[in-house]
């Protein structure tokens, strides 16, 4: 042994890393794989549920009781979340495809997302009745008084009736047509300036339906050439989930 070897206390085989160095080293290195791992899954689960935004996908019934009448839906049907719950309730909120009729769906979450589509969807709010008549039945009584005369052809036999300037529906038309054995069809719309700037709320109407609701449904004005069918649709699939 050299005095320079003695002197220095060291170890000339020592490894240049220790193990002690591996050790954290490699905790490290699995630690930040378990960091990854955990940020991966939880970005995924965020995402997912970015994506739904309130959305489900579930066809699990949901009973809606309003006032004397007794609605069954599946639960990707009705909008918002503390509203997928059986029991009475004030109203309901649904939303559903076009022409389609379906819900939410993963084959259909695009229609829902895409803002650029609002042809796609119909809108539906149902409660109990306040008034004894619906849009149709007030055309006679309340909103003829309300026309200003000008009177313009619409879409699909439609007429639009010009509001007066103080009937108090602003820049609101009103499109009407006579049916035949039935009453007259009444709609009332917020004309967008160009096709592209509609959205999917241009347009509503309501309807009595059951015992005492009555559904207030809206929908793009760019549908407006197939109001007979949206109507006989939405009466159509609502009459369907009534439970007697």
């Amino acid at each position: 042994m050299t005095a320079n070897s003695a002197t220095s206390g060291h170890n000339d085989h020592a490894p240049l890393i220790s193990s002690r160095f591996v050790y954290l080293l490699t905790a490290a290195v699995v630690g930040l794989a378990a960091l990854t791992a955990t940020i991966s899954v939880a970005g995924r689960w965020y995402g997912e549920n970015l994506a739904l935004a309130g959305h489900t996908t579930s066809a699990e019934p949901t009973d809606i009781f309003i006032g004397q009448d007794h609605l069954r839906f599946a639960s990707n049907f009705i909008r918002f979340e503390q509203q997928r719950v059986t029991g009475r309730a004030e109203r309901v909120d649904l939303y559903l495809t076009w022409p389609g009729l379906q819900g939410y769906t993963d084959e259909t979450r695009a229609l829902f997302n895409d803002v650029n589509q609002p042809q796609s969807l119909l809108f539906l709010d149902i409660s109990q009745s306040t008034m004894s008549r619906d849009m149709s039945g007030r055309i006679e009584p309340i909103y003829q008084h309300l026309f200003s005369g000008t009177i313009l052809p619409g879409p699909a036999g439609l007429v639009r009736h010009e509001m007066k300037q103080n009937s108090g529906y602003g820049q609101e038309v009103f499109f009407t047509a006579n049916r035949d054995g039935d009453t007259p069809y009444a709609v009332r719309c917020m004309m967008p300036a160009t096709p592209g700037l509609s959205t999917s709320a241009d347009c509503q109407r309501d309807i009595h339906i059951g015992r005492d609701l009555v559904v207030l449904y809206r929908f793009s004005s760019q549908l407006l050439p197939q109001w007979q069918a949206i109507d006989t649709a939405v009466v159509t699939f609502l009459n369907n989930r009534l439970i007697p």
